[in-house]
C-alpha cells in the first residue's frame, strides 16, 4: 500500500469515527455499538500493554466503556474521541495497577508481559523484535503502540497517557533507541 493510499485510508477511518461519535451523541445505539466494536480490541491491547495482564486489561476496558458511554454526550470535539477513550483506559489501568501493587506489596512488582498478547502489530515479524517490545517499560510500550500502531499524533498520545507532549517524545525516543539496538544486533549475529 502506498503512503498516499494509507493516508487516505486513515483519513476515511477518522471521518467514520467522527460520524459515529456524533451519531452516538444524538442517541443512535447502532452507531455507539459500531464505535465500540471499532475500538474495543485496540483499547484492550492498550490496557494490556499498560497492565501486562490480559484478563485485567479486559476488565479495565469493560468498566471503561461505562465511563466512555456516560461521558460521550459531553465530548465537544468528535475528532478527540480516540485520545479521550485511551485516556479513560489509561487512568483506569493506573488505578487498577495501584490497587494491585497495594495488594502485592509483600510479593513484589507486577509480573512481566505474557508472550503474544492480544494484539501484536502484524508488521512485527521477528520474534526478537517482539521480545524487545515486550521488554520495554509499560509507559514506553504504550507510547510506541499508540503512535505507530494506532496512528495517534504525539499530542493525542499525550492526552491518552495523561503526560506532557515532551515526555511522550522522550518515551518514543528511548523506545526507538532500545529497538534500534535490537535490530542492529540482528545484523551482527
Amino acid at each position: 500500500m502506498t503512503r498516499q493510499a494509507s493516508d487516505q485510508r486513515f483519513a476515511a477511518s477518522r471521518l467514520l469515527d467522527g460520524y459515529l461519535v456524533v451519531s452516538a451523541q444524538a442517541g443512535d445505539r447502532r452507531a455507539a455499538d459500531l464505535l465500540a466494536r471499532r475500538y474495543h480490541r485496540r483499547l484492550v491491547a492498550h490496557a494490556w500493554r499498560l497492565t501486562g495482564d490480559e484478563e485485567l486489561a479486559k476488565d479495565v476496558v469493560q468498566s471503561s466503556w461505562i465511563d466512555i458511554a456516560r461521558g460521550l454526550p459531553r465530548l465537544k470535539d468528535e475528532a478527540a474521541f480516540p485520545a479521550w477513550a485511551y485516556q479513560i483506559v489509561s487512568r483506569r489501568c493506573a488505578r487498577s495497577i495501584r490497587a494491585l501493587q497495594g495488594d502485592r506489596a509483600l510479593s513484589g512488582a507486577l509480573r512481566d508481559d505474557p508472550g503474544g498478547g492480544p494484539t501484536e502489530p502484524p508488521e512485527i515479524a521477528t520474534p526478537r523484535l517482539q521480545a524487545a517490545i515486550r521488554s520495554l517499560p509499560p509507559h514506553q510500550r504504550a507510547a510506541l503502540a499508540l503512535f505507530y500502531v494506532d496512528d495517534l499524533s504525539v499530542a493525542e498520545v499525550a492526552i491518552a497517557l495523561d503526560a506532557p507532549a515532551g515526555t511522550i517524545k522522550t518515551r518514543l525516543m528511548h523506545a526507538r533507541r532500545a529497538l534500534r539496538a535490537v535490530l542492529e544486533g540482528d545484523h551482527h549475529d
